[in-house]
């Protein structure tokens, strides 16, 4: 059977009796206007409207990348596309389809196009799992618009996709739906004939829960709401409750606002947790975050800082770990970035720590905010530029790398501040060997402005 028959066949189960069909499946979209959130690429006269026919513009593009994370929408534009424009939609899923699966739609497209036959919407999810010679034979079809090819993508096209293909269509990125963006589909799945039509009602703080754990994610919401509002009807209950929903999703609500005091109470725990090398702590407070519905590009961040400013010097690849995380972290979001949080979690609370890198920084800010800053001094001055010599920039100055140990005991500070200790290096983890070097290099140093010197 062809793949664009399988999408024939669902398509007429659903219309012989809608409720079959799952309800993300139900609430998709039927025009552009019901499209909740991307709001950025829906504006009038945009691409999207162009491709509908909802503009009075030239025609749309014939090749679209939706590039986006999980249940942003990237199937309901592709299928409202082709539903506006009243084409054949046909959807495959690099997953599992291959070349040969390309090719019969293509040629099915090609065969089926003409005055009197509607053409062919190609929706590829998951294109970045294609390699490039499955992604080169689509090239032919995207280039004499023998199908409208939409292809979705959870990864960096720049990375995944064939600069070809590339180069051929239009990039549109989608965002990751809000609260707000989430709770109006929540209420339209509730209360629209095509959703629960009004048999449930959904409590605020069940609401609450579901905007929880989806994540962001449209598709896990409406998911987690039919879970629960199926298992409320199974009791005989007109509402969703909080237990119910629970016990629907097997997942416990955790009591977090991310608006208010426990976002900022819980986020605290974690990196005092932290700083006070409890692992295990450490893992609870992450978990409930993530649990929470944090966004993880928030907890990257924190960890971030806390290598810097409770670990430094001590585990200098403490920074590294971090970054990496907060890296990893918006390349491959939830649920699988809670895997390289807790990596870095562990990474931090387990590394030795120092804050003297910390408070050297702040020390040095308050010195040049109370005014102790003075000229550089002459011969560590710009003498680049004509003229620089006369002004005698750069006379003096001892170039370290033609001195043995490749230090040059000449004076770097200002007057000012000439012979200040700001970095105080602990005895902990790596930094006990920067204390060591950080102590002969000041004793090479200290004869250069004797007289400026300060204890």
């Amino acid at each position: 059977m062809e793949p664009d028959l399988f999408t024939a066949a669902a398509e007429e189960r659903q219309a012989k009796d809608p409720s079959a069909s799952p309800l993300a499946v139900r609430m998709r979209p039927r025009t552009l206007d019901d499209v909740v959130g991307q709001q950025h690429l829906l504006r009038p006269g945009s691409p999207l409207r162009r491709l509908v026919g909802d503009s009075g513009g030239p025609a749309g593009p014939s090749s679209v990348l939706l590039w986006g994370p999980p249940g942003t929408g990237k199937t309901t534009l592709a299928y409202v596309v082709s539903q506006a424009t009243d084409k054949r939609f046909v959807e495959l899923s690099a997953i599992t389809a291959g070349v040969k699966e390309v090719r019969a739609v293509i040629e099915s497209a090609r065969r089926s196009s003409g005055a009197y036959s509607k053409d062919t919407v190609l929706f590829l999810d998951e294109i970045h799992r294609f390699s490039k010679a499955q992604q080169d034979s689509l090239l032919p079809a995207v280039e004499n618009r023998w199908v409208t090819l939409i292809a979705a993508t959870t990864e960096n096209p720049y990375f995944s996709v064939i600069s070809p293909l590339l180069s051929r269509s239009l990039l549109l990125t989608l965002e990751t739906l809000t609260d707000e963006d989430l709770r109006s589909l929540l209420h339209r799945a509730v209360e629209e004939e095509r959703g629960l039509g009004g048999a449930v009602t959904l409590p605020q703080e069940s609401e609450d829960h579901l905007l929880r754990i989806a994540g962001g994610d449209a598709r896990r919401a409406l998911t987690a709401l039919e879970a629960g509002a199926g298992a409320a009807m199974s009791k005989g209950e007109s509402a969703v409750t909080l237990s119910t929903l629970e016990e629907a999703v097997n997942r416990a609500a955790v009591k977090y606002d991310r608006d208010g005091d426990q976002h900022y109470d819980v986020a605290s725990a974690l990196i005092k947790s932290i700083r006070g090398s409890d692992v295990d702590a450490a893992l609870h407070y992450l978990a409930r975050m993530i649990e929470a519905g944090e966004d993880p590009r928030f907890i990257a961040r924190r960890l971030m800082i806390s290598a810097s400013e409770d670990i430094g010097m001590a585990d200098p690849t403490a920074l590294q770990t971090a970054v990496a995380a907060a890296q990893a972290v918006a390349m491959i979001g939830f649920p699988e970035a809670a895997l390289t949080l807790s990596q870095a979690v562990v990474a931090l609370a387990l590394a030795p720590k120092s804050n003297a890198s910390c408070l050297a920084i702040g020390a040095a800010l308050a010195d040049v905010r109370a005014g102790l800053a003075g000229p550089v001094p002459p011969h560590l001055r710009d003498s680049h530029y004509k003229g620089s010599e006369k002004l005698g920039h750069g006379k003096g100055y001892l170039y370290p790398h033609d001195l043995p140990g490749g230090i040059a005991a000449q004076q770097y500070a200002p007057d000012a501040v000439h012979g200040k200790r700001y970095y105080e290096p602990t005895r902990y983890g790596a930094e006990a060997r920067y204390a060591e070097v950080a102590e002969r290099v000041r004793e090479r140093l200290r004869g250069a402005n004797p007289a400026a010197e300060e204890s």
